[in-house]
């Protein structure tokens, strides 16, 4: 017995219902088909699906049912889905579209509709161009070209995905901004989409947040003083521009929340940088958005005019790994935040007010102490006394900082002058040396030959001329590295630039310690010890002035590094 079509109904007579169908027509056009030609356009699939209609007095148009703009690798699309509650509501009965391609590009979802979901409904299925209708003609809904036909518009779309993604790539490589919107700071260029302008206006917001996060205000802090001065939030700014711009984690009230705060001051783009590729759809057919490993983020330097220096973005980066955590009801942080550690257990020491009844002071104490006794000691100290004893070190080492430029510069000026003369007239001498000694030793062969020698006279003589032609060559070895060195220029020493830039303070800032130091430990009974930053370069800086120490009078190097400790100091 012939297996009969699932889309064989016992209500017709040749084919032909009974009542008209209703009809939905469908179409739909992606943004992939957008460039292609008018065969493909919202209006010509109308025309066909409405001359189509016409042609057949059986069928009557319920309604149309536009997806435009809308990829086919999916079915989760707006007209699609109403289209499916009418025909829930059996307003539908049947649906027509141009062709399967228009009616879906996923060759899953496209079989789960025409093999299960339509048929269950008793729903009559027509694609006009494909000559495919369920009722008139059902063998041409069971051949093989229907799946057929479905595979090969889903590999369309793999197709493009891939070509659509590699271009994408090589414009981010190349500098191009790939994204519906500019980040907050900057607009895209009017004649050049891909191309980012700072926006003055906002980005006196962003200068702000850098700088009053180096002042030593939190996050949130800063977050309260924006919403304080009426400033709106990136999401609502551009809405007031006229961008249709949403963000899920932007608060609608217009008000700012420290996360924004935190996406501006790590975001590389303020630097002058597109920073690309951070999500990536899943897959053509899954069209949700997925995290990239850093490793695979797509970096273009100096893009764009940057909004704030490279130095600032990079101490605000450091800042930001240390911990800074501060009460709630607090705007600023305190200038020692994040710095001060427990020497034994390396936590963050935590930071206590006292009020007595004559005088408030704070102090510092470690964390894990105040936890668990038996964890660690207090490593107590005063807040005041710890200012004081960083400020000590840190005038000492901007003194020698100052001192170094000077000699560094002196050194400079002396560079082929005395210590280049002292150099070559030292290596001529000691070539001279070595000439004499070689002249020697090669008369002394002869001498022995005419018996003005005796064996163990030439001997004796041969061994001491080799060793001056040995110590000769040793000495000239050493002034030639000698005179290299020193013809060496300093070049920009970090150490000196990050130093000289403060004179004597008086009291101490965040802005310095975020410069100058790296931690600050807290032994047990008060010591303190401080590591400076740019610790390698004050070596480099040592070294080359030890190396040159010969065109110096007397005493003027060793007053300048004094007894220093390059890697840390106690007070």
């Amino acid at each position: 017995m012939a297996r009969k079509s699932k889309y064989q109904t016992s209500g017709t007579a040749s084919g032909r219902a009974a009542r008209p169908f209703s009809a939905g027509l469908y179409i739909r056009l992606s943004r992939e088909d957008g460039d292609k030609p008018e065969s493909e356009s919202v209006s010509s699939q109308r025309a066909i699906l409405e001359r189509f209609v016409a042609e057949h007095p059986d069928i009557l148009p319920y309604d149309r049912y536009i997806d435009d703009g809308w990829s086919g690798t999916d079915f989760d699309r707006p007209d699609f889905r109403r289209m499916l509650e009418d025909i829930r509501a059996k307003k539908v009965n049947c649906v027509i579209v141009k062709d399967l391609s228009r009616f879906g590009r996923n060759y899953v979802e496209a079989g789960k509709y025409l093999e299960i979901v339509f048929p269950l409904f008793g729903i009559r299925f027509i694609s006009v161009n494909d000559n495919i209708d369920s009722l008139e003609n059902p063998s041409s809904m069971n051949t093989v070209m229907v799946p057929f036909k479905n595979i090969m518009n889903d590999e369309y779309c793999r197709d493009i995905s891939m070509k659509v993604r590699s271009s994408l790539d090589v414009r981010r490589k190349q500098g191009m901004f790939i994204g519906s919107f500019a980040a907050y700071g900057y607009q895209k260029d009017p004649d050049d989409r891909h191309k980012l302008l700072v926006d003055e206006e906002a980005a006196e917001t962003v200068r702000l947040i850098f700088e009053k996060f180096l002042e030593g205000y939190s996050m949130l802090g800063i977050a309260r003083m924006l919403n304080e001065r009426g400033v709106p939030n990136p999401s609502a700014y551009k809405r007031s521009k006229g961008l249709n711009y949403r963000h899920p984690q932007m608060d609608e009230k217009a008000l700012w929340v420290d996360s924004s705060v935190r996406r501006i001051l790590t975001n590389e783009v303020y630097i002058g940088n597109l920073v690309q590729k951070k999500n990536e759809i899943i897959s053509y057919k899954v069209h949700t958005a997925k995290a990239v490993a850093r490793s695979g983020w797509i970096v273009a330097e100096g893009t764009h005019e940057p909004i704030v220096s490279s130095e600032d973005f990079r101490r605000v980066q450091e800042l930001l790994k240390r911990d800074t955590r501060t009460s709630p009801k607090s705007h600023k942080l305190s200038v020692f935040a994040g710095f001060v550690k427990c020497a034994d257990c390396g936590r963050a020491m935590q930071r206590r007010k006292v009020v007595q009844p004559y005088k408030t002071y704070e102090y510092y104490a470690c964390a894990t102490y105040r936890k668990m006794h038996a964890g660690c000691t207090k490593h107590m100290i005063r807040a005041d006394v710890l200012e004081e004893a960083v400020l000590v070190f840190l005038n000492k080492y901007i003194s020698l900082a100052a001192d170094f430029d000077r000699l560094i510069s002196l050194l400079g000026q002396k560079k082929g002058t005395d210590g280049s003369r002292r150099i070559e007239a030292s290596i001529a001498a000691k070539k001279r040396e070595r000439e004499e000694a070689e002249n020697m030793l090669v008369e002394l062969y002869p001498d022995l030959k005419k018996g003005l020698l005796g064996q163990e006279q030439y001997l004796a003589l041969k061994e001491r001329y080799e060793r001056q032609i040995e110590r000769a060559d040793t000495a000239i070895a050493r002034l030639e590295e000698e005179r290299e060195n020193s013809e060496k220029p300093m070049g920009e020493n970090e150490f000196v630039v990050a130093f000289r830039r403060y004179r004597a303070p008086e009291t101490l800032t965040r802005e310095m310690l975020t410069e100058l130091v790296e931690d600050i430990l807290i032994h047990e009974g008060g010591e303190v010890e401080i590591r400076m930053k740019c610790r390698d370069e004050f070596l480099s800086a040592m070294e080359y002035l030890k190396r040159n120490e010969g065109l110096f009078s007397e005493g003027h190097l060793k007053e300048a590094l004094g007894a220093a400790n390059p890697t840390s100091e106690t007070a």
